[in-house]
């Protein structure tokens, strides 16, 4: 069983988050290749999508955006599940129903899940605008990702894999 792990990071967070499901998913018997979304080919080289991107204002990044939008019916046959990373703090901000809008993105790769993890926040890597929106938020600088949940998320997807 191959997977694919394709995300779309601004900062790295999101980046290293993929890494992590890449590790675990390897380390449950699935050969997982994680790459940035603008690196990802080959899609018939595998059996199963994990797709993941940074939100922002409510968004996945552009990259994973028009990804989906190319391979919706390559994405759609085959196993997939997608993963979102920005809310911040604690609790994290924004709440989980205001987020990310994904539906349409579930709809199009007809994911079997969507999760979304909490991110991290370094405001001496943001711009301006980017500065401003976390201001109104009042949140601290914070590493807010819970790796025990990423991992255990990466489990069920691997035990699901192999029994495909």
């Amino acid at each position: 069983m191959r997977a694919l792990v394709a995300v779309a990071s601004r900062y790295g967070a999101t980046r290293e988050i993929g890494e992590a499901i890449g590790r675990t998913l390897g380390s449950g018997g699935v050969e997982a290749h994680v790459q940035a979304f603008e690196e990802a080919d080959e899609l018939a080289a595998y059996d199963a999508f994990v797709l993941g991107s940074a939100i922002y204002m409510g968004r996945w990044l552009e990259s994973a955006r028009d990804f989906v939008e190319d391979r919706d019916e390559t994405l759609a046959a085959r196993p997939t599940w997608l993963f979102s990373s920005g809310p911040i703090g604690d609790p994290p901000r924004p709440a989980a129903d205001d987020a990310v809008q994904i539906d349409a993105i579930v709809a199009a790769t007809n994911a079997r899940e969507h999760r979304l993890f909490p991110g991290r926040l370094d405001k001496s890597v943001l711009g301006f605008g980017e500065r401003a929106m976390v201001l109104a938020f009042r949140v601290a600088d914070g590493d807010y990702r819970d790796w025990a949940e990423i991992e255990a998320w990466s489990q069920e997807i691997a035990v699901a894999l192999h029994g495909l």
